[in-house]
């Protein structure tokens, strides 16, 4: 139960607001209240093909979804997906890094989500010297929650994946890092209740600053 060396956070949802993402589907007449929705189908289908075998980008797993939900063209959907690149950080999510940084904590974004996404969150919310590096599971083509995608980050950061734990708003992202050996640390964001039928993970808190509050008190 020591603290951890490295503390991996997950991104959409997680650190990054995708209001963006809602505000692109109502600019091209589809309704905001359609976004959670073609969210959870974009993360069901990019988790599906891992299982399978079949390698897909989140950019593709998302318009996948856009395409059997909406009748969107082409140049529509890619418009939509590029409001991605649009997202901010939440506000709690500053003074959280902050307090990890400051503590010697080393931090790091852990995403499935196309490569330049959490960079240009972190950039738009200033806090891109908070993190040490932005990691996504594109680079070994395997969707979170798949053990490979948690063992090469604790990897890629030079860890053991006891060192390291993983911070999501999603409670299948926290299942699959303690699966996978990480301490996994799970909050509410859109998410009212970590999953009942799920093994309870190391952490369970009830915002994001208490979630860090429990790392560091190890």
């Amino acid at each position: 139960m020591s603290r951890p060396g490295v503390v991996a956070f997950d991104v959409n949802e997680t650190l990054l607001d995708l209001s963006p993402v809602g505000a692109a589907l109502v600019e091209h007449g589809q309704p905001a209240a359609l976004l959670p929705t073609v969210f959870g189908r974009t993360l069901h289908t990019g988790a599906a093909a891992t299982v399978a075998g079949v390698w897909l980008s989140f950019r593709a797993a998302f318009d996948s979804a856009l395409a059997q939900l909406t009748d969107l063209s082409d140049g529509d959907r890619a418009r939509v997906a590029d409001a991605f690149l649009e997202l901010s950080p939440h506000p709690d999510v500053e003074p959280a890094l902050r307090r990890l940084h400051d503590a010697g904590v080393r931090v790091v974004t852990l995403s499935h989500g196309s490569p330049g996404v959490a960079e240009a969150g972190l950039e738009r919310g200033g806090i891109t010297p908070l993190v040490e590096r932005t990691l996504t599971s594109e680079s070994v083509r395997a969707w979170k929650p798949s053990r490979e995608a948690y063992l090469w980050a604790a990897g890629a950061c030079g860890v053991a994946p006891d060192r390291m734990a993983l911070v999501a708003a999603h409670g299948w992202d926290v299942l699959g890092a303690e699966r996978a050996g990480l301490t996994g640390v799970w909050f509410p964001r859109t998410e009212r209740v970590y999953p009942p039928g799920l093994p309870a993970p190391a952490v369970v808190a009830p915002d994001l600053a208490s979630a860090v509050d429990a790392l560091l008190a190890r």
